[in-house]
């Protein structure tokens, strides 16, 4: 399954407001640099989060943005469902407001497609992977990651050499 560039920035764009850990919102500017994304870009992602209330907006000379809820309480599913909508393994489904699947395959006039339980279980599987991941992990990992970046050795060309 392959998200779009929109859920990948929208993303990073949480993991950095989450690593902020404090009131202070942070420039979209900013972000854009740190990230290394477009700006243009990531003005419309931030607009469908804002929507979503997942972020909050301040502005004037030191506004900017933050997010509306603890990283804790934010799943995942919450800032990819803003950002790509209904999550779907296979173009053929199609979400419902009951929240069943069904296929779309007009040629299998009513009868079950053979290989919707595998597209079934995909989609559950991402979907729980979604839901219990929350932004906390993610600012948690990437604070990790830096930190064991920062210890590592620097490799030299004769290293390992006898």
């Amino acid at each position: 399954m392959i998200f779009s560039a929109r859920a990948e920035y929208g993303v990073r764009l949480m993991v950095a407001l989450g690593a902020q850990r404090g009131e202070d919102p942070i420039s979209l500017k900013a972000i854009a640099e740190a990230e290394e994304l477009p700006l243009s870009y990531l003005e419309h992602v931030v607009a469908d989060l804002k929507r979503a209330g997942l972020v909050a907006s301040t502005r004037g000379a030191h506004g900017g943005y933050r997010l509306a809820r603890p990283p804790e309480d934010i799943a995942m599913d919450e800032v990819v469902l803003a950002l790509e909508g209904a999550i779907a393994p296979m173009e053929c489904f199609v979400n419902v407001p009951t929240e069943r699947v069904f296929c779309s395959h007009e040629s299998d006039a009513g009868r079950a497609c053979s290989t919707r339980l595998l597209w079934m279980r995909v989609q559950a599987g991402v979907v729980k992977a979604l839901q219990s991941t929350t932004l906390a992990e993610l600012v948690d990992f990437g604070a990790r990651h830096e930190r064991d970046v920062g210890k590592a050795e620097p490799v030299t060309a004769t290293a390992g050499v006898a």
